[in-house]
């Protein structure tokens, strides 16, 4: 049976997760719910960077960049949402999140009327060739 890739980190986050939820609730802005997440992970003691910077290049030139919420010991971005409900395009946001890095395990935490998360993995092995078909660095 396969090893959860990067479990205890992602127990952790999914605990301050909770812990954010049951106290604040939703309705809230994001910005709430990330400088919230960000302290309740510290607390739990792992290494969080909040809105980091993260460039995305096109046959070699930058085209653009984007600031990832989260990123949790250098090996889950975290990208937060409060909206009622999870849709396809905030999925395929962290997809491309995770596409750009050497990070492999994404977490799509939303604040909505619910509580609901999703995981994405994407092994390294298979981002080269999908930056192949890409053209991405």
């Amino acid at each position: 049976m396969n090893k959860l890739l990067h479990k205890e980190v992602s127990e952790k986050i999914l605990k301050a997760y909770y812990n954010v939820y049951n106290s604040l609730g939703y309705g809230f802005l994001e910005r709430v719910y990330q400088n919230s997440m960000y302290y309740e992970l510290i607390d739990l003691g792992l290494d969080v960077v909040a809105q980091k910077q993260i460039k995305v290049y096109y046959k070699g030139k930058i085209v653009g960049e984007y600031f990832a919420d989260l990123i949790v010991e250098n090996k889950i971005i975290v990208e937060l949402k409060a909206t009622s409900v999870l849709i396809q395009s905030h999925s395929t946001q962290l997809y491309n999140y995770l596409k750009t890095t050497n990070i492999e395990v994404g977490l799509l935490l939303n604040f909505g009327e619910e509580a609901e998360f999703e995981r994405i993995i994407i092994t390294n092995d298979k981002k080269k060739n999908l930056n192949n078909q890409c053209n991405l660095k």
